[in-house]
C-alpha cells in the first residue's frame, strides 16, 4: 500500500467529493436565484468556482457514470438511465484509481451507477429485483469503491419494499419495523389546509420529521466517517463520494426546510411560456409521445406518471420552486456539518471538497419542469465548486467545462497515476495559464424509454449553445450572451452559419473511441 505523501514530499489530501441530484447552476447562493446556501459559498470564498459547468448527460445514472470514469456516454455505453454501466469501468473509476493509491475509499448515499428499476434481476445491488440476494451487512466493493452506504429508493416516486429488498437507507427508515409507515408518511401534506400544499403532484412540504429523511441521512452517515478517521491511528488518506439525493423531484422537504421560503418571495423562471412552435421538431414531439406517457412502471407510487411536465400555472411554480430552493438549503446545512467535522479533526487544510451536481433542471424554463430532451441553461449547466491545498481562492472561471473534468483535475492534484480519459483537468484553468473552448454533452434519445429517437449532441462554447440531432441534421442554436433566456433559435439564421459550422467542428472533434451501447436492462 502507498504511504501518505505526494510525489513531491507533502502529505496527501483527502478529497471530499460531495454532489447533489438535479441541482441548477443558478441555485447557489453565490450565484442569481436567491438560493440561501453560506456553506457551499463558503467552499467558493476559500477556492474557485467554475460558472459554466455542463453536464455530459442530463439524466441521472449517464451522468454519474460519466463523473465516475472521467468518460463521454458513448464512451462508457450509458448512453441513457436503464443501461448499465460494466462493473470493469470502476477498476478505472475515481473509485479504483483512489482505492489503487492507498486512499481508503467510501461511496455515501445515491450512487445509480446500475439501474435500480430493471425487467429482470440483474444481480446488481441497486437493482429493486435482486437487491434481496446481498446480506443486510454488505458495504461493498463497488464500481471500485471499498465500502458503501447506499440508497437503494432514493425518491419518494417509488414504493416501498420490505426487507430484504432494501439497503442501508431504508434499513435505517426500518430500525424499528417502521420503515413503510415513514415511507408514506414522507408524502403527507404536514399542512393539508393550506392551498399551497396541494396545487401541484409533485411537491409536498413534509409531514415526516426532518431527521428521517435523506439528506440528514447522508450527512450524518459523512460526519461519522470524519470523526471515526479522526479517532483512528490509520493514515491512510480519505477518498468519500457524498452524494445526496435531493432536490431531485419529488420536490419533498420537512420543516424548517420546507418554510425557509416564501412562494411569493422566491424568483421563478422568467420565461414560463411552452412556445413549441418555435422550437425543434422534438420538443412537441417528446413531451407528446403516447409511448413516453403508456410506459408502465410497476415500481412507481401510486402508478402515477411521475415524468409528469405537463403546462404550469404561477402558483404551482412558485409552490415548486419554494420547495427546491429549501431542499438545496438542507443540504447546504449538512455541507457545513461535514466542513466543521473536518475542522475540528485538523483535517480541513488538507483536504479537497469538490461540490456539484449530476444535471439540472427546468423549474419553469419555457414552461418546463423536471428533465429531457431540451437542453436549456437550467437543465445543462450545474455548479462546480472546489476548495483545498493548491486551489486558488476567491478565483471565478467563466470557461465552459464538464463534470468529465473531475477524475483528470483530482488525479492531478492527488498526484495519483491514471489512464486516459475524455476529460481534462481543470488546475491550468485555476491557476489561470489555460484557456478553454467549449464541453460536450451527448445522449442517445432511447424511442423505448423516451418516446422519441435521437442522436442530440450539444456543445456549450464561450457564448453559444447549439443541441443537434445528427441523424435529421436539425436543431437550435442560441446566442448566450445576447439571449440567455434562449429565446431565439438561430440554428437555420444564415447570418449564423459561421458560427453553426464552427460548433459542429467542435462538436466532431470528439475523439473516435465510441463503445456500443450497452443493452437497456430497464427504466430508471
Amino acid at each position: 500500500m502507498a504511504d501518505d505523501t505526494s510525489r513531491n514530499g507533502s502529505r496527501r489530501p483527502n478529497v471530499i467529493l460531495i454532489t447533489t441530484d438535479q441541482q441548477r447552476g443558478d441555485c447557489v447562493g453565490y450565484d442569481t436565484r436567491g438560493v440561501r446556501t453560506p456553506h457551499i459559498d463558503r467552499l467558493a470564498s476559500t477556492g474557485t468556482r467554475f460558472s459554466t459547468c455542463i453536464t455530459p448527460h442530463p439524466m441521472c445514472q449517464a451522468a454519474r457514470a460519466s463523473i465516475l470514469t472521467g468518460k463521454l456516454p458513448y464512451t462508457h455505453g450509458v448512453r441513457d438511465n436503464g443501461r448499465n454501466l460494466e462493473e470493469r469501468y470502476g477498476k478505472e473509476g475515481l473509485g479504483g484509481i483512489f482505492s489503487r493509491a492507498g486512499y481508503q475509499t467510501r461511496f455515501i448515499g445515491k450512487a445509480h451507477l446500475s439501474t435500480h428499476e430493471t425487467f429482470q434481476a440483474t444481480g446488481m445491488a441497486e437493482c429493486y429485483n435482486s437487491v434481496n440476494q446481498y446480506p443486510a451487512d454488505w458495504g461493498g466493493p463497488y464500481f471500485g469503491f471499498q465500502s458503501v452506504e447506499l440508497l437503494l429508493r432514493p425518491h419518494h416516486h417509488c414504493t416501498w419494499s420490505d426487507p430484504p429488498y432494501t439497503l442501508h437507507y431504508e434499513n435505517y427508515l426500518n430500525t424499528d419495523g417502521q420503515g413503510r409507515q415513514r415511507w408514506e408518511r414522507a408524502k403527507v401534506h404536514a399542512n393539508p389546509e393550506s392551498l399551497a400544499d396541494t396545487t401541484h403532484l409533485q411537491v409536498w412540504r413534509s409531514a415526516l420529521d426532518d431527521e428521517w429523511h435523506s439528506s440528514p441521512w447522508v450527512g450524518d452517515r459523512a460526519v461519522e466517517l470524519i470523526n471515526a478517521r479522526s479517532n483512528d491511528a490509520s493514515t491512510e488518506p480519505l477518498f468519500a463520494w457524498v452524494s445526496f439525493p435531493d432536490p431531485h423531484p419529488p420536490f419533498l422537504a420537512a420543516a424548517p426546510w420546507s418554510s425557509q421560503y416564501h412562494p411569493e418571495e422566491v424568483d421563478i423562471a422568467r420565461y414560463r411560456k411552452l412556445d413549441l412552435d418555435k422550437r425543434p421538431w422534438w420538443h412537441r414531439a417528446f413531451l407528446e409521445s403516447p409511448i413516453r406517457r403508456n410506459v408502465k412502471r410497476p415500481h412507481a407510487q401510486g402508478g402515477q406518471d411521475w415524468g409528469e411536465s405537463s403546462e404550469l400555472n404561477e402558483t404551482q411554480l412558485r409552490d415548486i420552486t419554494a420547495v427546491y430552493y429549501g431542499m438545496i438549503s438542507a443540504i447546504d446545512h449538512q455541507v457545513g456539518r461535514i466542513i466543521e467535522a473536518l475542522e475540528n479533526s485538523g483535517e480541513l487544510d488538507n483536504t479537497i471538497i469538490l461540490f456539484t451536481s449530476d444535471h439540472g433542471e427546468w423549474l419553469g424554463d419555457h414552461g418546463l419542469l423536471l428533465k429531457g430532451p431540451m437542453l436549456y441553461d437550467g437543465l445543462l449547466r450545474v455548479p462546480l465548486v472546489m476548495s483545498g491545498p493548491d486551489i486558488p481562492a476567491g478565483r471565478c472561471v467563466d470557461d465552459p467545462v464538464s463534470t468529465l473534468d473531475i477524475r483528470a483535475t483530482l488525479s492531478q492534484l492527488c498526484s495519483l497515476d491514471a489512464s486516459a480519459d475524455n476529460g481534462t483537468s481543470l488546475v491550468g484553468l485555476m491557476q489561470g495559464t489555460e484557456i478553454r473552448d467549449f464541453a460536450l454533452n451527448e445522449w442517445e434519445v432511447d424511442e423505448t424509454r423516451s418516446g422519441i429517437g435521437m442522436d442530440l449532441t450539444t456543445v456549450r462554447s464561450r457564448r453559444y449553445r447549439m443541441s443537434v440531432d445528427l441523424r435529421t441534421d436539425t436543431g437550435e442554436l442560441y446566442d448566450m450572451q445576447e439571449d440567455p433566456f434562449e429565446l431565439h433559435n438561430l440554428f437555420d439564421d444564415a447570418s449564423h452559419a459561421g458560427t453553426r459550422a464552427e460548433l459542429m467542428e467542435m462538436i466532431h472533434s470528439r475523439p473516435h473511441d465510441q463503445v456500443p451501447a450497452a443493452p437497456r436492462v430497464g427504466w430508471h
